[in-house]
């Protein structure tokens, strides 16, 4: 289960996010086990990543990151329209 972030956690993340360019897209196939792989591999290596729905996602983008988070055991950070930024702490990064 992901750690609850504070609001001043979430704020600090929402800052440097936004200048992180989108690394991974989410198509008309949805969130399929590859792209959970994808993102999960994205999260370990950065901690903190930007996800872009393109417009042929059938899936509301609210949902798509619910989902997202919840197969990658991940915080959802911020979502404005069909763009995502996603949390995950890796403990062994700060080593």
């Amino acid at each position: 289960m992901p750690i609850k972030l504070t609001s001043k956690q979430r704020a600090e993340l929402r800052g440097r996010a936004n200048s992180l360019p989108s690394i991974i897209s989410v198509g008309k196939a949805g969130v399929t086990p590859e792209l959970v792989a994808m993102v999960d591999e994205a999260l370990t290596a950065r901690e903190l990543i930007k996800i872009s729905i393109q417009e042929n996602c059938d899936t509301p983008a609210a949902d798509t990151a619910r989902m997202v988070s919840e197969r990658t055991r991940s915080e959802v950070v911020q979502q404005i329209g069909r763009k995502i930024v996603l949390y995950r702490k890796n403990h062994k990064l700060e080593k």
